[in-house]
């Protein structure tokens, strides 16, 4: 058995459409899969779906055996899967330190807490320095490293990433980016990054798997995948 993520024929339809149809992939413990595609492709439908926001029509998806499907998204979060939304993943009333507290409310060990909370502002020290400032004050890829931040606090072991660079200038792209990397080199995370940014995402990716109007091209490496010349023009916008 898969001890990782393993989706088998998902189909997700929002009345007679069908967003996502018949997609099945698989991510090993500790390797960062990107899925990538244009807008509309269907790629925030699918990670919506794994983390319990859209019922999906059929199909199956299971993280160590145990089935995704049907659970609410705060189960989800005391299970180790936690998922990062676009641009919307933080609460702006709240301090950042605030926000970050957030990211400890499930777990029962408060020294590991701390320690988690100590090691998310050293990855961004740009939150250290805003602690007390409310979320909705900061940049959009200051909120963007503070919703990762909050993230990590709950140890996640599967991370869903959900158009982490949209809306953001390449340097802060190429941070936020590194740091991903970074996290789940040193913590053996489990990631699937959704992302219509490729050529940031194949980077990190271990794996790229390209879909299009809510159904599976291809999947190969990065390399593979770059060096398909008419891929990279037809989808990959690159």
């Amino acid at each position: 058995m898969n001890s990782g993520l393993v989706v088998k024929n998902l189909k997700v339809n929002y009345g007679a459409i069908g967003a996502v149809k018949d997609i099945s992939l698989t991510l090993t413990p500790g390797e960062l899969v990107a899925v990538i595609g244009a807008n509309g492709a269907g790629k925030s439908t699918l990670i919506r779906s794994l983390s319990g926001l859209v019922a999906p029509t059929s199909g199956s998806a299971t993280w160590k055996g145990s089935s995704l499907l049907g659970k609410r998204p705060e189960q989800l979060v005391r299970e180790g899967i936690v998922h990062i939304a676009e641009g919307k993943a933080v609460i702006p009333e709240l301090t950042v330190a605030e926000n970050l507290a957030l990211g400890g409310i499930w777990r029962g060990d408060k020294s590991d807490v701390k320690l988690a909370t100590q090691e998310s502002l050293t990855l961004f020290p740009a939150l250290a320095s805003r602690l007390q400032q409310r979320a909705d004050t900061l940049s959009g890829g200051e909120r963007q490293m503070l919703a990762i931040a909050r993230a990590l606090i709950s140890r996640p072991q599967l991370l869903l990433l959900d158009e982490p660079s949209l809306g953001l200038a390449p340097l802060i792209i190429e941070q936020i980016f590194a740091a991903i990397n970074q996290l789940r080199m040193r913590h053996g995370l489990t990631v699937l990054l959704v992302e219509q940014n490729a050529m940031s995402a194949l980077k990190i990716a271990d794996r790229g798997v390209v879909i299009n109007l809510g159904e599976v091209v291809t999947t190969g490496t990065p390399e593979e995948l770059l060096s398909n010349g008419q891929l990279r023009e037809a989808y990959l916008g690159i």
